[in-house]
């Protein structure tokens, strides 16, 4: 399979899974072509020209060429230089990889992070609140987040990858798409009632049974286990933690419970004022999911696919 096509396969199932409707999505990439068409040639050079098809930019392909056979990949949450060096390591050994193939995004993904966190403002608005609202909510708080992440050293892993030969690539949001989606059918289809019975049903998905086992399953963190779930809501996309004043619309639209990778305590002491209920499904097991729903497509093309750094493989692929 080759480097673009893998690329291209994460995106798409991000895309089918995406929490906004084929119309967003292609306002989403209309809007770049129009933000790009209005560029002096001498600054398109510093416009990514990736957001013209893919509406994820925390998803990128770091080192590589797209036409490059990938017969390998070596996978993790965190994939940075640590991990760079296992791979090579393991390929001396020999272990057949060519990609390294992060969640977290790296590179130019991780710069721009904050740009997806305004699809929240839709999951939000899916459940009743105003998109006005939903708008003027996100914003503030992707721009702290694009201010935190300025200061770091983007390109270490990336750097490693290339001076040791291999390709590089990141999969985020797609994933996280992938298992909000998962995750969301999945409770429709078992309906608890009761936070012990989202809990149970949680653990009834392997990955999540997995964590448990390891410590660190399933959590609620706000309300009692024996209380209704009430209408449940699973946030698991949109690149990382919304602001918390959202939880005050998300509760007057008549949410009961949140559903989500991971809660700030400060997000859990809000929560606690409103009588909301929190559960954490779990971060690593959650973006484990995630790129299990993305690897079986990759998979099934005939690449060999080898998980560290937090990855454990279910593959749903019969």
């Amino acid at each position: 399979m080759k480097l673009g096509e893998i690329y291209r396969t994460a995106v798409e199932k991000g895309m089918a899974e995406d929490i906004r409707s084929e119309a967003e999505l292609a306002h989403v990439l209309d809007e770049a072509r129009v933000a790009y068409g209005r560029l002096d040639d001498d600054e398109k050079q510093f416009f990514d020209t990736e957001k013209l098809t893919n509406p994820y930019a925390d998803t990128r392909i770091c080192v590589g060429d797209p036409d490059m056979e990938v017969r390998g990949v070596i996978t993790g949450i965190d994939m940075e230089v640590g991990e760079v060096l296992l791979a090579d390591r393991l390929r001396q050994n020999g272990a057949t990889i060519d990609l390294v193939l992060s969640h977290h995004p790296e590179g130019p993904g991780y710069a721009n992070l904050h740009e997806v966190m305004y699809m929240q403002a839709d999951l939000w608005a899916a459940q009743g609140v105003g998109i006005a609202a939903a708008d003027a909510l996100i914003a503030p708080r992707a721009e702290e987040v694009r201010r935190n992440i300025m200061p770091v050293n983007h390109y270490r892993a990336i750097d490693a990858a290339r001076e040791l030969g291999f390709a590089s690539m990141s999969c985020h949001t797609p994933a996280d798409n992938s298992v909000n989606a998962f995750v969301l059918r999945h409770l429709q289809a078992e309906a608890p009632r009761t936070l012990d019975d989202l809990v149970k049903s949680l653990r009834r998905i392997p990955e999540y049974a997995d964590a448990a086992r390891k410590g660190y399953g399933p959590i609620i963190v706000q309300g009692t286990g024996t209380g209704r779930c009430g209408t449940i809501v699973v946030d698991m996309t949109g690149g990382t933690e919304g602001p918390k004043e959202a939880l005050d619309r998300l509760s007057a639209a008549g949410v009961g419970t949140l559903v989500g990778m991971h809660y700030s305590e400060e997000h859990r002491k809000h929560a606690e004022e409103l009588k909301l209920n929190l559960v954490i499904a779990g971060h690593i097991s959650s973006d484990t999911l995630g790129m299990n729903l993305v690897l079986d497509l990759i998979e099934s093309e005939g690449v060999e696919i080898r998980c560290v750094s937090g990855m454990v493989r279910v593959s749903r692929n019969g």
